[in-house]
């Protein structure tokens, strides 16, 4: 007899998915649209103008969450109209004070080439992020401060455990670069630090602080916010541990590697900024519809 309608025999390549990922297919967590993926821009003038505005409505994200620390930190976006060069606050501004108009653009040989009123630039910054995005073409974005947590675990000398689904955001996809020198004022440290990153989207830079970096704007401020507060759960963790004498319970590799393809890629990175930014708009008097900028509501 013919099979009915409603025998139908899911293809092998379904079966295999699932049995891969015993949770489900990890496709289904995210769904692409134009509405949920960055925009494209024609005119890489009004795209300058758009990414910088994302930018300063990034310092307005570290400073809601306390990352301003005194004249330390820096959030740099590549240019669009001259990929040599990048957007980065000016040295002794707070965070939550910067709008477009403050930023500063520098190229790729240290020089403050426009900006506005404070053209100082931190050395620092420029040591950093120009080796990353020299070393990284696909990234737009790198962020670097000295946040509370992610202090302390980059004194730890380990990177994370995999403790909870968020942590998986980050699974293999990490790294510890354990060799502080000092204040990074050298080219060839932040070479160093470039090289150690290689193509992950964080860095634990030892007895430092926490580094992102990413396709998107959105996508390197979430995982910096993220990564801040596993830092406090690693921390948390670890020191309950210590107490009980039990060791901690990890999630498996296979469940893992499942659930970084799930949330951990930068396209789901993107999406889960989009709630920092719809916060931030309000400081500009504004809000658009999912906080992509794009459409007034």
């Amino acid at each position: 007899m013919a099979p009915s309608a409603t025998e139908t025999t899911a293809p092998a390549s379904v079966i295999a998915k699932k049995q891969e990922h015993r949770s489900g297919d990890p496709s289904l967590a995210f769904v692409r649209d134009e509405e949920t993926l960055p925009p494209v821009f024609e005119d890489k003038y009004e795209e300058r103008k758009y990414l910088k505005h994302r930018l300063a409505l990034a310092y307005r994200i570290f400073a809601e969450n306390g990352f301003s620390d005194g004249i330390a930190g820096h959030i740099t976006m590549r240019d669009p109209v001259d990929p040599t060069s990048f957007w980065v606050n000016p040295f002794g501004m707070h965070f939550s004070l910067i709008t477009d108009d403050d930023l500063i653009r520098v190229n790729h040989e240290g020089k403050v080439v426009e900006g506005g009123n404070n053209l100082r630039l931190n050395f620092a910054a420029y040591a950093i992020h120009a080796e990353i995005h020299k070393a990284r073409p696909d990234v737009l974005c790198a962020a670097h401060c000295h946040s509370i947590y992610g202090r302390a675990m980059c004194a730890t000398g380990k990177t994370l455990d995999m403790l909870t689904q968020d942590f998986c955001v980050f699974y293999n996809d990490h790294v510890l670069y354990p060799n502080f020198a000092g204040l990074v004022l050298a080219t060839e440290e932040g070479k160093d630090i470039a090289a150690s990153l290689g193509n992950k989207k964080a860095a634990l830079l030892g007895n430092h602080g926490l580094l992102t970096a990413g396709p998107t704007i959105e996508a390197t401020i979430a995982w910096f916010v993220l990564l801040e507060k596993l830092c406090k759960v690693q921390l948390a963790a670890d020191a309950s541990s210590a107490g009980t004498g039990k060791p901690l319970v990890t999630i498996g590799e296979e469940e893992a590697q499942s659930t970084l393809e799930a949330i951990g890629h930068p396209d789901a990175g993107y999406f889960m900024g989009l709630p920092l930014f719809q916060v931030a708009e309000r400081e500009f008097g504004e809000r658009t519809y999912l906080g992509r900028g794009l459409r007034p509501i």
